[in-house]
């Protein structure tokens, strides 16, 4: 594997990537994927989209304000030149990014690759302790805060650390004052498009968080696969969803994908499902694109009617319950279009639109992708049975000096941690995450279809489906169910819900316990936190039965 000459003097990055022998295989079979040597990510979805499509164009809009392409340009070039200029930033630089989607943070991340610097885009809500275990792996340099966010990044004590507080107009030394006295003539860095653009955390679901690393080529392979393949946009396109920009399905589905396509896309810093479905409303969203959860809160909510300007709604995160799916679809008329992607690989790479859309299967491969289901022994096993997923394409995993590298690659593939199966037709069909599949007495029981299943009754909002520790069974299916307002949890609705999943799926597989409870752990970045109650169940014994 031969890198092309890095434009970064500070070659932390590249210094750190995981050994040749420990990367995956890349697949840059499509026209499309074929980049040249030198390539700056913020210049091609700036410059380039602007050659194509025009400067006036509204580009990153919040609830109450619009920028124009020329506007978002402007400003990327003048926060490029504050950070070189003013904060010393030398290429290479890892630059942590803080706060809420805003059109800001927006602006900050595409300054910070024309400047040649590595985005590192963090959660508006981690915590001091969280920051300094990230500040301390990337080795982070500079930082460009939310000034409302200020205070837990100060408190982290990342040593060395020069930071910017922007959004405040009142402060004389905010990022926004000191971009007035810039002009928009910085010159970009020439990066390589193998130079890394941007760090990308996990979301910690379990342990210390793993950070990966992404190239500028990656940045735009993952909208000129999923988004240009599956969702196909157009400059008309408006798109908004809930993930954060921190989230790499966020990054990709409401900054990459709309900049890359000429399109604008609505910046939300938070919004319960009706407050999304008004703002849906509103500006006449096309493109969305959120977790499960809340298409299925939109519609107990009673605002389908809002979401009439849509005609793209993509879920990833989780997966999509077949129930979700068809409630959603009667309610609107539209038809989700499930994806799976990971931090590792970028952003989605097994999806399916359109006619093609099976409900309940996550679909088949995206263009530029290959994936399989592999045996114990790394062969495919046949359609139809249990395996683990593995997938190929233009981007793949490099964890940033990380030894789990050896877990995730192995053989040239990445392995999901999914278990799935396909079947004849190439659709690939969620299990469970590997570490989520329940041995009960002898049966081999997938908590996410118990999920699936619960999530068909119209009382459950939520649930999560784990593994308790059972003296006679090894385990039992152990279910933690969150009611909509106004339905009583008892021991009747306990067992009203057993019987209604006994009726959906086979009997043997019913939760034998369930607890009633009024929120479920999750991510920063809304995923289920399943080890949280196996932990909480392995604590406080069995469940209510």
């Amino acid at each position: 594997m031969q890198l092309s000459p890095s434009a970064h003097i500070d070659t932390f990055s590249r210094d750190n990537l995981p050994p040749a022998d420990q990367w995956p295989d890349l697949i840059f079979e499509l026209p499309e994927l074929r980049y040249p040597q030198r390539l700056n990510a913020a210049v091609a979805l700036l410059d380039d989209t602007i050659a194509e499509h025009g400067a006036d164009r509204p580009c990153l809009l919040s609830p109450t304000e619009t920028w124009t392409y020329a506007e978002v340009r402007r400003t990327a070039h003048q926060i490029a030149a504050v950070l070189v200029e003013d904060l010393g930033l030398v290429t290479g630089n890892r630059v942590l990014l803080r706060g809420p989607n805003t059109p800001w943070l927006a602006a900050c991340w595409l300054g910070v690759l024309l400047a040649g610097g590595v985005a590192v885009t963090t959660m508006a809500l981690l915590r001091p302790r969280e920051l300094d275990v990230i500040g301390e792996m990337a080795r982070v340099d500079l930082a460009l805060c939310d000034f409302r966010f200020r205070a837990d990044l100060d408190a982290a004590g990342i040593p060395n650390l020069s930071a910017l507080s922007f959004g405040n107009a009142d402060d004389p030394d905010d990022l926004s004052a000191r971009c007035a006295g810039k002009d928009d003539s910085f010159a970009p860095v020439q990066t390589a498009a193998d130079d890394v653009a941007m760090l990308a955390f996990t979301s910690g679901t379990t342990g210390r968080p793993k950070a990966t690393m992404h190239f500028h080529r990656d940045v735009l392979a993952m909208a000129d696969t999923f988004s240009r393949h599956v969702l196909r946009p157009t400059p008309e396109d408006i798109f908004t969803g809930t993930p954060p920009l921190a989230f790499t399905f966020g990054m990709g589905a409401l900054l990459v994908f709309p900049l890359r396509a000429g399109a604008s896309t609505l910046l939300i810093e938070r919004a319960a499902p009706e407050e999304l479905a008004d703002l849906i409303a509103a500006h006449q969203v096309t493109v969305l694109s959120t977790a499960p959860l809340v298409y299925r809160a939109v519609v107990v909510a009673g605002k389908a009617g809002q979401l009439g300007s849509l005609r793209r709604c993509v879920s990833a995160g989780e997966t999509l319950p077949r129930s979700v799916w068809q409630d959603f679809h009667a309610a609107t008329g539209l038809e989700i279009i499930d994806g799976i992607g990971s931090s590792e690989m970028l952003h989605i790479f097994i999806a399916s639109a359109d006619d093609e859309i099976r409900p309940g299967s996550t679909g088949r491969p995206v263009p530029g992708y290959v994936a399989e289901v592999l045996g114990p022994d790394g062969k495919p096993v046949p359609d139809g049975e249990l395996g683990s997923l593995a997938v190929k394409g233009p981007t793949g995993c490099r964890y940033l000096a990380d030894q789990r590298q050896r877990t995730y690659v192995h053989d040239g593939w990445n392995f999901t941690g999914d278990t799935y199966r396909r079947d004849a037709d190439g659709y690939f069909w969620f299990q469970a995450r590997s570490d989520d599949m329940i041995v009960s007495a002898g049966y081999n029981i997938a908590g996410p279809e118990v999920e699936a299943a619960l999530m068909g009754h119209p009382d459950v909002i939520e649930c999560g489906v784990i593994g308790a520790p059972d003296a006679d069974r090894g385990h039992v299916v152990a279910a933690y169910v969150v009611l909509r307002n106004g339905v009583v949890g008892d021991g009747h609705k306990a067992k009203e819900l057993q019987d209604f999943v006994k009726s959906e799926i086979a009997p043997y597989k019913y939760p034998r316990a369930v607890e009633f409870v009024t929120e479920l752990p999750r991510t920063n970045t809304g995923k289920l936190q399943r080890f949280r109650l196996r932990e909480q169940a392995a604590d406080h014994g069995a469940l209510p039965r």
